[in-house]
């Protein structure tokens, strides 16, 4: 991978400051990019920030207000002189605020959810058209989906919520590519199955789930996907060798939709 891939490239990843999102930025950091980082709180912003260096820049904020990729975005273009994509990862389980199956899942855990992974994607999604058209430019957003949206796997994944947030990021991005195209702005959606991150902690370290991911997931052995394996396909996705590339969602899950996984 070419170190200047990115190269003039000047990103805003939301939900940068911890796992997939903060490995994302490493690597576009790495590939020429100036990053922005948004993170929950300073800490996690300075921390981040530390790793990245100096063509980096970060922002604490919480995903679910609408101030928070708007000023992201400002501070872009404050700090590198202009604004090119959007990574929107933040996002997370509502499994503590009452998501789970749909027999026992509360109407706060529903809400809590729904607002945590669609909403706040919302919220950065029209932040970033909205700058995008007010400066007649081209730009690209991506999206942070899950093999969950559309491949459930219900013994140890019954998160209906969730589930219902992440397809739905499916078709609100396929419904935004499709009216953004028009003005060369893309939108597409990246999808993981279970991957090593603060969120997945619950699984990552419960014995039974793991071996159900030696057959769920069966590349590489049979394993827990890494935060950088989803680096490669997100600097694509970053880059002018995305360009002509829409709409799409690509799974990034080691085999889990092709498998049945063994209990």
């Amino acid at each position: 991978m070419s170190e200047k891939m990115l190269s003039g490239k000047n990103l805003v990843v939301i939900g940068g400051t911890t796992g997939l999102g903060l490995s994302a930025s490493k690597v576009f950091v790495e590939n020429g990019a100036n990053v922005i980082v948004a993170g929950r709180n300073e800490d996690s912003v300075s921390e981040a920030k530390k790793l990245l260096g100096t063509r980096s820049e970060g922002i604490a904020g919480d995903a679910v207000l609408p101030e928070t990729a708007i000023r992201a975005i400002e501070v872009c273009v404050e700090t590198f002189g202009s604004f090119h994509g959007l990574y929107h990862v933040a996002g997370g389980s509502g499994r503590k605020m009452g998501d789970g199956p749909l027999h026992e899942l509360t109407l706060e855990g529903w809400n809590k959810t729904l607002e945590l992974n669609l909403t706040s994607l919302m919220l950065s999604n029209q932040a970033a058209i909205q700058y995008f058209l007010k400066h007649f430019q081209e730009g690209y957003i991506l999206n942070m989906g899950s093999v969950l949206g559309y491949s459930p796997s219900p013994q140890y994944f019954s998160t209906h919520a969730y589930a219902a947030a992440k397809s739905a990021i499916i078709g609100f991005t396929k419904s935004i590519a499709a009216y953004y195209a028009k003005n060369n702005i893309r939108v597409n959606v990246i999808a993981p199955a279970l991957v090593e991150t603060p969120m997945a902690k619950r699984a990552a370290e419960d014995e039974h789930i793991l071996t159900f991911i030696k057959t769920k997931q069966p590349l590489e052995g049979g394993r827990i996907g890494h935060p950088s394996d989803l680096d490669g396909l997100a600097v694509y996705f970053m880059s002018d060798m995305a360009r002509f590339t829409t709409g799409q969602v690509v799974a990034v899950d080691g085999g889990w939709t092709l498998s049945e996984g063994q209990l």
